[in-house]
């Protein structure tokens, strides 16, 4: 399973660096069909994606991301952060902190 970032540029280009190789720099018009790419790949197991650009897409896709299981998804920077932990426990079944 891989890991895909989508993105503004200064928020890929660090995950690029890194040497993750599904990234993809998106713009307000391309974001929409970028998820779709992303959620239809088979080899994406974890999506990354900034808080802030969450709100662009569709009431439908945004609830799709939020109960998404494969891939997992994960929102990360801005105003309001998901609980990595809670993606983890719906994702896995049990609670790996305990």
């Amino acid at each position: 399973m891989e890991l895909a970032i989508i993105g503004r540029g200064d928020f890929t280009l660090g995950f690029k660096l890194a040497g993750i190789r599904k990234t993809y720099q998106v713009t307000d018009a391309t974001i929409e069909p970028t998820v779709h790419k992303v959620l239809e790949d088979p080899d994406v197991g974890i999506l990354v994606m900034h808080n802030d650009d969450i709100p662009l897409l569709p009431p439908a896709l945004q609830s799709v991301l939020d109960e998404s299981v494969e891939p997992t998804v994960v929102r990360v920077g801005g105003s309001e952060t998901v609980q990595l932990r809670e993606k983890i426990k719906r994702a896995v079944g049990v609670d790996l902190w305990k």
